[in-house]
């Protein structure tokens, strides 16, 4: 089933220069980008995105990475896309992705991993909603 997902290129791949090198990837792998975007989020866009972390540990964190910089914010279609995109990111620790994702080549720490994607067919909806309200 042909499906889109939400994808973020993260402050730390943008600064260090690979956003051009993940959307190439991206490409190679059968997605089409159906919109795009970069942009500074500021905290509260943060906190509203990610609410479901506000009560863990980590979350004060996440908002100071998540606003460090711009992100590539983009809506990707293919078949099984939430899935295929998670696939080609990795897992969520750069140092435990498989050789050859976006992780494994372009994250620097657990916080600092490169990408997010949407988890789930409803969270890619609420997410492509939230970033391109005219999608969803």
């Amino acid at each position: 089933m042909v499906e889109k997902t939400l994808a973020i290129i993260k402050p730390d791949a943008m600064a260090d220069g690979f956003r051009d090198a993940i959307i190439q990837q991206i490409g190679s792998k059968g997605f089409t980008v159906v919109a795009t975007k970069t942009i500074t989020l500021t905290p509260a866009q943060v906190g509203d995105f990610y609410a479901e972390h506000k009560e863990r540990s980590f979350f004060g964190e996440l908002v100071s990475f998540m606003v460090s910089g711009p992100v590539t914010v983009m809506v990707l279609e293919r078949e099984d896309a939430i899935r295929e995109w998670r696939d080609l990111m990795g897992a969520t620790n750069p140092a435990e992705a498989a050789e050859g994702t976006i992780r494994k080549q372009f994250g620097r720490s657990k916080g600092e991993n490169a990408t997010h994607g949407s988890d789930s067919v409803a969270s890619a909806a609420r997410e492509v909603a939230y970033f391109f309200p005219e999608l969803g």
